[in-house]
This record gives structure tokens, sequence and C-alpha cells, in this order.
């Protein structure tokens, strides 16, 4: 009887260290996605500002306009982890090309605001980047820690489950833009 109650008593703390760490593990990445959310919330604002200084030399370049102004939305409304990283590798792309276009203006090129929104649109892509690392760092661990036995065992009973990396999903994406100024 004492033994059995000594196993019990062992499980049952063992069960609530397994559960504290995920807890632990799982508000770490939590936290993580949230500094990536605002700084996209920054990228967000920064990107009406500039589509309307380049819209002023660029008049007739409407559907790139369009196009970046689809992708923002479609990224401040998605929904999880998966929907917001496709609308987000979708942005980064229209912005390429937003900025493709701005080379064929050498007025705009010149523009005090116009280069003052593009470097802290760059100052924001590099914060996006680190915040992105930092999130996948706590994912590795996070996922590292359902998956490793024991504790694959039980997280799913506690409901834990795996999450996603946040990645680019395609090679041309995964290039830098190559923008002469």
């Amino acid at each position: 009887m004492l033994i059995a109650l000594i196993v019990i008593v062992v499980i049952g703390l063992w069960s609530v260290l397994v559960y504290n760490r995920l807890v632990t593990v799982k508000n770490r990445t939590d936290e993580s996605w949230s500094d990536i959310d605002v700084q996209l919330k920054r990228r967000y604002d920064l990107i009406p500002n500039l589509v309307s200084t380049v819209k002023g030399y660029a008049a007739h370049e409407s559907g790139v306009f369009e196009k970046v102004t689809e992708a923002r939305t479609r990224a401040m409304s998605a929904g999880g982890t998966q929907d917001k990283i496709e609308a987000e590798n979708a942005l980064t792309g229209t912005l390429k090309s937003l900025f493709a276009v701005a080379e064929n203006y050498p007025d705009l090129k010149a523009n005090q605001n116009f280069l003052e929104l593009q470097r802290e649109l760059s100052d924001t892509e590099n914060k996006i980047q680190s915040a992105r690392r930092f999130y996948n760092a706590n994912v590795r661990d996070f996922n590292t820690q359902i998956e490793v036995f024991p504790t694959n065992i039980v997280a799913p009973m506690l409901g834990f489950s795996k999450r996603e990396f946040f990645e680019l999903e395609d090679e041309a994406a995964k290039k830098p833009v190559e923008v002469s100024f």
C-alpha cells in the first residue's frame, strides 16, 4: 500500500512538473509571436505612407499600388499562424515590386520623405527578421518538449500540440531585394 502511494505521489509530482514546463515554453512561444505582431503592425503603418509617396511620382503604376494595398489588408486580417505567414510572404513580395517601380524614378529616389520611409521600413524588416528568429527558437524548444519521451505521451492529453515555424515559402522570397538608389 505504501509503495502504491509513493508511486502515485511521484507520478503526480512528475505530471505537475511536466505541465508547468510545457506551459512555460508555450507562453514563451506566444510572447515571441506577439513580438512579431508588434513589428508587423509597425510595417503596416509605414506601408500607406510609402505607397502614397511613390504614387505621387508614379501615378500610372496603379496595379502595383493595388497589389500592395490588397496584400497589406490580407496580412492585417489573417487569422491563424499559417495564414499570417502566407500573407506576410505575399506582402513581402509586393513590397519588392514597389521598390522595383521606385527604381525607375530618379526624383523619387532623391525624395527625403521616401528615403526616410525606406530607412524605417528597412529597420522594421530587420526587427521582423530578429523577432522571427526568436519565435522560431521558441517554437523549436516547445516542439522538442512535446516530442521527447515521456512528455510526448502526456502532452497531447494536456492539450499541447506542435507549432509551425515562421519561414519564407519560396526561393524567390529568400533572395534579398536588389534596389539601387
